[in-house]
């Protein structure tokens, strides 16, 4: 049977999310490792009880976001390949395409880590931009009246009826207005992420990549910037260095998934966003959701 493995990104983290994982077999040691890497307890701040200064006791602050979704996501692969289930395709989530990498096996797991730390400190750090989400609206419409207006791109194309707006607070707002979408979702974070407003954070990053050394896949994975399926290390390396300042074109990878002839969906780590999107853009596929232990079967 053709499995998917999907990685959501930001946005799905919880509070407690952590004490879902705890009891599987080297939880405890990842937690461990990731704070020693980052400086604090990553462990308290998923679970609320974090004393740090600086706001960063904060599981919202995309500097704990993203390495606490990792290190879940990681813990939770590790068990599904010792109980030897294998995919045939990787897709992750913006930040999610971290772990689909680490699932491939094209980087390890302090790599993964110490990458995550650069990327979420350079994403921190890029402020004065805005992302508002909308739902709902003239597919044709959106398009062109986001291509007219400076300082805005789709940051997210998540599918025909939900994007991501991404660029200057009064663009954003602009396009909004003159859409109308049914719905309209302001984002809680510091910059305008996946636009060329990234581009000194992405070229910061892209600096941090390249002491970086990546292995072929041992399984196909399907960028954020190009969903065709590759296993070459050096391609998805290149592809990951444009992810900071492209969008992300989840829309095109579900189609992937589709065409590529996969039967069952399995999204992997907190919440269920992206299954979601797959129970209203996928045909006839089995759709599952991996967050605890209970769901690994244990």
């Amino acid at each position: 049977m053709s499995v998917a493995w999907v990685f959501p990104g930001q946005g799905s983290q919880k509070l407690g999310m952590a004490d879902s994982v705890a009891s599987i077999q080297g939880a405890s040691e990842r937690f461990q490792l990731a704070s020693e890497v980052l400086g604090r307890n990553l462990l308290a701040i998923c679970q609320g009880t974090s004393e740090e200064a600086d706001g960063l006791n904060d599981l919202n602050d995309t500097r704990n976001t993203q390495p606490a979704m990792f290190v879940i996501q990681s813990i939770l692969v590790d068990d599904l390949k010792r109980q030897g289930r294998k995919p045939s395709l990787l897709a992750g989530h913006s930040l999610g395409e971290f772990s689909a990498l680490y699932a491939s096996e094209v980087i390890d797991f302090q790599t993964t880590l110490r990458l995550l730390k650069c990327r979420s400190e350079l994403m921190a750090d890029a402020g004065g931009g805005a992302m508002t989400a909308v739902m709902g609206f003239d597919s044709q419409q959106l398009f062109q009246v986001v291509a007219s207006t400076e300082g805005v791109v789709v940051a997210n194309d998540n599918s025909n009826d939900q994007v991501v707006l991404s660029g200057m607070p009064d663009s954003v707002k602009s396009v909004v207005q003159k859409i109308e979408p049914k719905r309209a979702v302001p984002l809680k974070v510091s910059g305008a992420f996946h636009s060329p407003f990234m581009a000194n954070a992405a070229k910061s990053f892209a600096n941090e990549l390249q002491k970086v050394s990546f292995k072929d896949a041992i399984f196909s994975v399907s960028s954020n910037v190009d969903p065709s399926p590759s296993k070459d290390g050096a391609l998805l390396k290149k592809r990951l260095e444009n992810q900071m300042i492209t969008g992300v074109r989840w829309r095109e990878t579900m189609q992937v998934i589709q065409n590529q002839g996969v039967l069952t969906f399995v999204e992997i780590g907190p919440g269920k966003v992206l299954s979601g999107l797959a129970k209203r853009s996928l045909n006839g596929m089995v759709i599952n959701q991996i967050s605890s232990d209970s769901d690994l079967g244990h």
